[in-house]
């Protein structure tokens, strides 16, 4: 006695649903999240703003172009990096005494 074939291919395609919505709701959606948060944060960027570079350079924002920022990172250097290089604002850390 077999097993009605139409019910291992239902069976199949519904483990390949379940597969396709962890995967989505694990990998996919919170990538797109973190994609679209640094998006709105490169969007915010101003001169005047300490911020790290994906290199790990601190900066400040001097001048903002569509595609590029300048940055001066030391007393008269200055660099310029794409915006999408600027990874995150800069917070000094507080020293407690």
């Amino acid at each position: 006695m077999q097993g009605d074939p139409m019910s291992s291919i239902v069976g199949a395609v519904l483990w390949m649903i379940i597969l396709i919505a962890i995967f989505y709701f694990l990998l996919y959606r919170p990538q797109q999240q973190q994609r679209k948060k640094h998006q709105e944060f490169i969007n915010s960027l101003k001169k005047g703003d300490k911020v790290i570079t994906s290199g790990g350079i601190v900066g400040e924002i001097k001048g903002i172009d569509d595609k590029t920022v300048t940055l001066k990172v030391a007393e008269g250097t200055m660099i310029k990096v794409l915006k999408t290089a600027v990874s995150a604002p800069y917070e000094e850390e507080k020293k407690e005494d």
